[in-house]
């Protein structure tokens, strides 16, 4: 198992083709397309409401990241923070990682006075379970668009 030596951090802009292969392995919806990538990250990384975060080790590789955004809300009085992606590279899961991201995200959450922190998952609900999360809602969606 990895040795716990990564640094959590905001991503940047030049972060882009090492969260790329990440982002490839995590999408099981859709599929995901550079050409649609690479301005969406550009935009994510610097969005006033949005959470780009990145697990990066000691030797300069980019193991995993989160995205998540934040809007206001009638029902909670003000804004809710949601999780649309968290993606950890598959030979440092259980090592803390994914973990050590979602902390960083509630820490923003709080910082930004959000109601709760809510995720849709459909493959590691054991996880978010383990991290104090509870199974709340079912998750609807109706795909606009080919995939």
């Amino acid at each position: 198992m990895p040795a716990h030596h990564e640094l959590i951090r905001p991503a940047q802009p030049e972060d882009a083709e090492r969260v790329w292969p990440l982002v490839r392995e995590f999408a099981t919806s859709f599929t995901p397309e550079r050409t649609a990538f690479d301005p969406a990250w550009q935009q994510a990384v610097v969005a006033a409401h949005t959470l780009v975060l990145v697990a990066e080790t000691g030797d300069g590789d980019i193991i995993g990241y989160l995205l998540g955004n934040s809007h206001q809300t009638f029902f909670a009085n003000g804004s809710v923070a949601w999780v649309e992606e968290l993606m950890v590279e598959r030979g440092h899961r259980r090592s803390g990682v994914g973990r050590r991201l979602m902390e960083h995200a509630e820490d923003w959450a709080r910082s930004i006075d959000a109601a709760y922190l809510a995720l849709a998952s459909r493959r590691a609900g054991h996880f978010y379970l383990a991290l104090g999360y509870e199974d709340s809602a079912v998750f609807y969606k109706n795909t606009l668009r080919s995939r």
